[in-house]
């Protein structure tokens, strides 16, 4: 029985991993920032009589961060698993895109990670053992689409962080993993922050909030990630960037075989603009 922690489990991916690591019987420990949007994972676990623990966790917050940890291991003793998940998306030109919404990004979807695999590295170096997780993205693997700069940064920054820590806690017997899924239907979409009318970069922008709107409305079940992050999880011969889903496997290969004004070319297509 493994004890997992897993960030960002109130919708999507988490509250799909969560659910999956307690099926196998294994000690979860699923965290959000506001416990009021733990109504779905409660109920989803009790209909499957499943045994978990919700604790608040805001991975903005060093304290909030410092304090669910510390209580998680006062319980437990250990963690074997964590899965960095929280993460938020907004979209716009560069220009326009308020520094408010780039903070929230990096600081959830880079920092966040950092500030949990910060706290927890110290007990699973001292164990000698460990998994890191961190759900990356598909965009995090390619170049970026225009208008969605700040979220493919951040999702390559943390690709780049999980070679990094990859290559400095091997030694101590802490794994660890990229996931990198297509697109899926979840709550994201939801919570996402449209770009205000008006741009000089409204044609671009309308393109590829139409695009990733329904790209996301019809994308597919949260359920295959989370079977990817436990696969991946209990895996020992897995390797650190691990795709999900044909798209994600579709856009990383072609993204390896283009030019840059190939690549250019494929995006603007891809989200319904017409050739330059």
């Amino acid at each position: 029985m493994a004890v997992v922690l897993i960030t960002g489990c109130s919708s999507g991916f988490g509250l799909e991993a969560s659910l999956a690591f307690a099926r196998r019987g294994d000690r979860v420990y699923a965290t959000m920032r506001n416990l009021a949007k733990a109504d779905d994972l409660v109920a989803a676990a009790r209909a499957e009589a499943l045994d978990l623990d919700i604790v608040a966790l805001d991975v903005t917050d060093d304290g909030s961060v410092r304090s669910a940890v510390a209580e998680i291991l006062a319980a437990e003793g250990r963690i074997d698993v964590l899965v960095n998940n929280a993460g938020v998306e907004h979209w716009g030109a560069l220009e326009f895109l308020p520094d408010d919404l780039v903070r929230a990004i990096f600081e959830t979807n880079v920092l966040g990670a950092v500030r949990m695999l910060k706290v927890v590295l110290p007990a699973m170096r001292d164990r000698g053992a460990g998994v890191v997780v961190n759900v990356s993205s598909a965009a995090g693997r390619v170049p970026g689409l225009p208008c969605n700069w700040a979220y493919s940064a951040s999702k390559h920054a943390l690709c780049s962080l999980s070679d990094s820590l990859s290559g400095e806690v091997q030694s101590f017997g802490i794994r660890v993993v990229s996931i990198e899924p297509g697109f899926y239907a979840t709550k994201n979409i939801d919570n996402a922050t449209r770009p205000v009318p008006g741009s000089p970069y409204a044609e671009i922008e309308t393109a590829l909030v139409t695009f990733l709107e329904h790209s996301l409305d019809h994308g597919g079940d949260p359920k295959n990630v989370a079977a990817a992050i436990v696969a991946a999880a209990n895996d020992p011969t897995s390797a650190i960037h691990v795709p999900v889903g044909p798209d994600a496997e579709m856009f990383i290969q072609a993204a390896a075989t283009m030019s840059e004004s190939e690549w250019q070319a494929v995006g603007r297509a891809m989200i319904g603009l017409p050739p330059l």
